[in-house]
């Protein structure tokens, strides 16, 4: 699928770059050229030496990098630099944003600098460059938002499905994969919990408190797919299993004092990543849902029966407290042993 084809990826270094750039030269040894674009020259550094250590070792190569990794410093904010990256490239990854709710909250506009105006940046430099397909990742606050960070993804979803039409009669399609909180990423819970073990105390925001969980794996195989039978204009959203945050904490520290602390600024409950209201207009297969464009540039029932796909009952909403598909402290202890940390023990 990939193999002869020019991938780049915005916001490259960041968790999810790194798994995607080791997935595809593993898996596709062939591509043409797989390129990093981010804006930080000691995370590509850093990056470039992972990779010409552990990557050629992998693939018995005895020294030197990948010939056709690139690393490309850069800004979704420049559109100059964007269009320069993109010249002879067939697919794009936009993986680039500002997420940390506190800091998109305290520093608004640069949220949305980056967040919506960088992703019509990507869209504009596709246009403008040639470029085939384009996968932009989303995030589960963006469905029914009440935090900036949220409010800055739903919008760059929308840029991201209307410019299907904004892009004439171009071969270009664009599509969005919406997923919840990543197993071990940076920032997020797993990480910060064992790190606080040596403390001795887990803060908790809220007893209650459930999120969907996804492995970087997981997220990797499910942007493969999209890049692969992606008709244009699709979110899709995977089907994965919700955790509690005591779960969580029990899992990683049970010896530690759990102090509740209360709920953060812009922090829910639980999650959605499809509200009743997203869900009339929405398919279930397998393995994922896909929230269809509001604009119809092509047969649904037609794309329906090519994947195996139907509409969802009537009420449905995809809500990690209502989930049917739960994480157990054992599993979860099990998942952090391997996706996060080789050498957890309790």
């Amino acid at each position: 699928m990939l193999n002869g084809k020019s991938i780049l990826i915005t916001g490259g270094t960041g968790s999810f770059g790194k798994k995607f750039v080791e997935t595809i030269l593993t898996k596709y040894p062939q591509i043409e050229r797989l390129v990093v674009y981010s804006r930080d020259e000691l995370k590509q550094y850093e990056m470039s030496q992972r990779f010409s250590a552990t990557q050629y070792e992998r693939a018995g190569k005895s020294s030197g990098q990948f010939d056709q990794l690139r690393y490309f410093i850069g800004d979704v904010r420049d559109m100059d630099r964007l269009c320069r990256a993109f010249e002879g490239i067939d697919i794009v990854v936009h993986a680039a944003a500002l997420k940390q709710v506190p800091t998109c909250e305290y520093n608004p506009f640069e949220a949305i600098k980056t967040n919506v105006l960088g992703a019509q940046n990507v869209i504009e430099a596709a246009i403008k460059t040639g470029v085939k397909r384009v996968v932009a990742l989303s995030t589960d606050k963006a469905a029914a938002p009440i935090n900036l960070y949220g409010a800055t993804k739903l919008c760059s979803d929308k840029l991201f499905v209307a410019a299907n039409h904004y892009r004439g009669k171009r071969d270009l399609k664009f599509s969005v994969v919406r997923y919840g909180n990543v197993m071990g990423s940076r920032g997020s819970v797993i990480p910060f919990f064992l790190n606080k073990r040596s403390e001795a105390v887990i803060p908790i925001t809220d007893e209650r408190m459930t999120r969907f969980n996804i492995t970087l794996e997981e997220g990797v195989d499910l942007v493969l797919m999209a890049i692969e039978q992606m008709w244009g204009g699709e979110i899709y959203v995977p089907k994965i299993p919700s955790y509690r945050i005591v779960d969580v904490a029990e899992a990683i520290a049970p010896a530690c004092r759990k102090e509740i602390i209360g709920i953060r600024p812009g922090e829910k409950l639980h999650e959605e990543m499809i509200t009743e209201t997203d869900a009339l207009n929405t398919l279930e297969f397998k393995n994922f849902f896909v929230i269809l464009p509001s604009l119809k540039w092509w047969d649904v029932d037609e794309y329906a029966n090519t994947f195996g796909g139907f509409p969802c009952k009537d009420g449905f909403k995809y809500n990690s407290g209502t989930n049917t598909s739960w994480l157990t402290v054992e599993k979860i202890r099990e998942l952090i042993k391997m996706h996060v940390d080789p050498d957890f023990v309790v």
